[in-house]
């Protein structure tokens, strides 16, 4: 069985590519890293152009209605640049709880408008996924909700946000209440705390949403991480080909060769479980939670290796501001955390199995 890109995903890969370049090159992170911005426009009115608002919104309201491996192939190109967008968020989670869990109306009220990049917006489902910090946590009540959300994705300048309860209701909150920042590792991307006062909300249906958007948020962080450890490898080797000791490019000295092996040696396989866990999501619905998991554990593991490795490589210089290399790096360490760690996430695996103790 032959498991590869179409044409048409290949195309999609080199556009975005491209487009990344002009959009979203280092400067253009820097910018935004130093943190006087809460969102980049600029760099969404790019991908915008290019459709990727509509990626997985179906043709009726205005989106391209392609699959989740195309999001992952999407979000695989974002990481790689540290893209500062609110992808996740607007493009990938909204619209599918929106598809999932939302009624006509709701429908058609804001896909037409996130397909067009005309709104963007955040989702905070943090709390029933990943657990609970004291104090965090959101009830929902008579069409109100009340509480506190951590680590919401996207939220500043959202126009909609997408809300789980404590015991995994979805609600849409429009013109949410303004989200305070919240200090990570990643300055590529922007968390924040939404606090909820009797606020009104609309309920989604319930039923297995949330559960589909924690496997989708799961793939996501996955290739975005696949991307990032992509470019750090990249950059590990070209470094060790022009960086020269002793007379000669330290990429000959047999300890740096293998360094770079091994990080190509873990990278490579971890593609193909990306792409089949992002595949499975739509086409083999059954084995969807268990790849989401195995894709989110794995490559937050095999990041944190390849992060410190082309580190390691790049010797002194490589924990410089000059270089950036720290974006890469730290990207990849919000990653590995949010919506969930590995070993989380491999208890929720085991217990998907039957193989937990409780």
């Amino acid at each position: 069985m032959r498991f590869a890109l179409s044409e048409d995903q290949t195309l999609l890969q080199d556009s975005l590519r491209r487009a990344l370049e002009q959009v979203a090159p280092l400067e253009r992170v820097r910018r935004f890293a130093d943190g006087a911005e809460a969102t980049a426009p600029d760099v969404w009115a790019g991908l915008t152009e290019l459709g990727l608002p509509g990626l997985l919104i179906d043709e009726a309201h205005g989106g391209l209605e392609l699959g989740l491996l195309e999001a992952a192939l999407a979000a695989e190109a974002l990481g790689a640049v540290v893209a500062p967008a609110p992808f996740l968020g607007t493009a990938v989670l909204a619209p599918l709880a929106l598809k999932l869990a939302g009624s006509a109306g709701q429908q058609a009220k804001w896909l037409p408008k996130l397909a067009a990049g005309e709104a963007t917006a955040g989702v905070a489902i943090s709390e029933p996924i990943a657990g609970a910090r004291d104090g965090a946590g959101v009830e929902a009540s008579g069409g109100r909700l009340d509480g506190t959300a951590l680590f919401v994705i996207d939220a500043p300048g959202a126009d909609l946000l997408v809300v789980a309860d404590r015991v995994g209701g979805l609600h849409l909150v429009e013109a949410p209440p303004g989200p305070q920042p919240m200090s990570t590792i990643d300055a590529t991307r922007r968390l924040s705390e939404v606090t909820f006062r009797d606020t009104m909300a609309e309920p989604l249906a319930s039923g297995p949403a949330l559960e589909r958007l924690r496997d989708a948020a799961w793939v996501m962080l996955a290739a975005d991480t696949l991307g990032a450890a992509q470019t750090m490898l990249d950059r590990a080797v070209a470094y060790a080909q022009e960086r020269r000791q002793f007379g000669r490019v330290i990429g000959s000295f047999q300890a740096v060769k293998h360094l770079c092996a091994e990080m190509a040696a873990e990278l490579e396989p971890a593609r193909a479980l990306v792409w089949y866990a992002a595949y499975a999501f739509d086409h083999a619905p059954d084995e969807a939670p268990l790849m989401a998991a195995h894709a989110k554990a794995h490559l937050s593991e095999i990041g944190r290796f390849i992060a410190r490795t082309s580190t390691e490589v790049h010797g002194g210089v490589g924990m410089t501001d000059l270089l950036g290399l720290h974006y890469w790096f730290k990207r990849i360490g919000l990653n590995r955390q949010l919506l969930g760690g590995p070993e989380r996430v491999r208890e929720a695996a085991a217990k998907a199995q039957g193989l937990s103790a409780v």
